[in-house]
């Protein structure tokens, strides 16, 4: 009898961990689509360009400059109603810095739960789960790393420090685990960087930054020529209304996209965020217009969605086919064992019936022992289910990033109780039918 209630246990314990799975999984992707149309990006796997840039549990396929990226990003184009840039590839503590504007926290509805939203280079905003996992308070200073590992080796020591300047609220999105700043920040890291690099192979540099010269990390003496487009400090082009000139910053908006027209063409960033001013036969047409005709390359997240669902689906439907299998198999176990029990209680069965309990009674004591059965094999395997849970959302949580949880429960999961019932009480026909027939006289003759 117990190995058939484990057995029990493990079907509606792994039942119960792929509804719990699954849901969780969804609700992610769902949530984080949050009505983009279409990603560019660089040639490569589509699927990875999206997790990449919506989802952020992959490698980017490569970079696209801004004159590649420039048409889309005009605030005049016919069919796009926003663009949103990405400028991905270094991390904290292994949390993605992302280089965009304001409107991707619009995008996921962010607010700021503590400081401001940035608007200087090399102030960042971070997601809750940041600020929680990696204990980051407003004020804090830190230098990026390459990539995703957590590796000294890795670190940007040599250019700019960025600076917490806001902590967002909660918001159940992609946003709360990202490190949030400007454009223009993430290509300063990397241009300091990479002049270091050279600095070390023997070749003299003033260390400009395409013409960000950062002395000490003030910025209080910056010339500000772009790769040759200079910019006075007096200018206040872009300024948001009312906002006054920093002078230990850019005088520019670095906070929308079209700040980015004005950049050095040969400059690049990861990819672009699309939306539509509308679903028209030329938006349709336009990722295969950009597949066809240009260096990069542009997925609808909607479809490469599916195609991962229906890849994820092969291995879901194996597993949720196991798991009935080994409940009908539990099943077939509990009917086995009350059938052999009730040779072992017939003189039993018969004795409450010479003691006045009717056929009937004894029908439903064998059914009731069934049902009990089950509803025991159900709670270990719904606990079993939210521990296992428990502890893949720990390890996903190490991996991806992102917040699961075993804590949660589930409209389905009441479903499963009705199942297992159900098997329970099929189990228990056949031998409660027994219990029914017993004959008395026969019985006590017997024994």
């Amino acid at each position: 009898m117990i190995l058939s209630l484990v057995l029990f246990a493990l079907g509606v314990g792994m039942i119960a961990m792929l509804l719990l799975l699954n849901k969780q999984i969804s609700e992610k992707f769902d949530k984080n689509l949050a009505g983009i149309d279409l990603v560019i990006g660089a040639k490569g796997s589509p699927l990875q360009m999206i997790l990449c840039s919506m989802y952020h549990i992959d490698s980017p396929t490569g970079n696209i400059s801004i004159k590649e990226a420039k048409p889309f990003m005009n605030p005049k184009h016919p069919l796009i109603k926003q663009a949103i840039p990405l400028s991905l590839g270094d991390s904290h503590r292994g949390y993605r810095i992302v280089g965009t504007t304001h409107d991707l926290m619009q995008l996921y509805k962010a607010e700021v739960a503590q400081g401001k939203i940035w608007k200087n280079d090399f102030e960042v905003n971070v997601g809750a789960i940041v600020a929680d996992k990696v204990g980051i308070k407003i004020g804090d200073k830190f230098h990026s790393s390459h990539g995703f590992d957590i590796n000294d080796d890795l670190l940007h020591d040599d250019g700019q420090a960025f600076k917490v300047v806001g902590i967002l609220e909660p918001s159940g999105s992609v946003i709360d685990q990202l490190i949030l700043t400007n454009t223009q920040s993430v290509w300063a890291v990397h241009d300091s960087h990479d002049h270091d690099h050279d600095g070390e192979h023997g070749h003299s540099h003033d260390h400009s930054h395409e013409g960000h010269s950062h002395d000490d990390h003030d910025h209080s003496h910056h010339d500000h020529d772009h790769d040759g487009h200079s910019h006075n400090h007096n200018e206040e082009v872009g300024l948001a209304p009312g906002a006054a000139p920093d002078s230990h910053q850019h005088n520019h908006d670095h906070t929308t996209a079209q700040a980015l027209l004005e950049e050095d063409e040969t400059k690049e960033i990861t990819s672009l965020l699309i939306k539509f001013k509308s679903n028209n036969f030329q938006s349709l047409n336009m990722p295969r217009n950009i597949n066809e005709n240009t260096n990069m390359q542009a997925a609808k997240p909607a479809w490469e969605l599916n195609r991962l669902y229906s890849m994820m689906g092969v291995g879901e439907d194996f597993l949720r086919r196991l798991a009935l299998a080994i409940v009908l198999v539990s099943a077939f176990s509990i009917f086995i064992s009350l059938f052999s029990s009730l040779k072992d209680r017939k003189y039993e069965l018969a004795l409450m019936r010479v003691m006045g309990a009717s056929r009937g009674k004894l029908f439903t004591l064998i059914i009731l022992e069934g049902l009990i059965l089950a509803v025991i094999g159900y709670v270990i395997g719904i606990a079993l289910s939210h521990i296992s849970m428990e502890v893949l959302a720990g390890q996903m949580q190490d991996s991806y990033k992102y917040s699961f949880t075993g804590k949660t429960f589930l409209t389905e999961e009441w479903y499963l109780l009705a199942g297992a019932l159900l098997v329970g009480l099929v189990a228990a026909l056949i031998p409660a039918f027994q219990a029914f027939r017993t004959n008395i006289s026969e019985t006590l003759s017997n024994n």
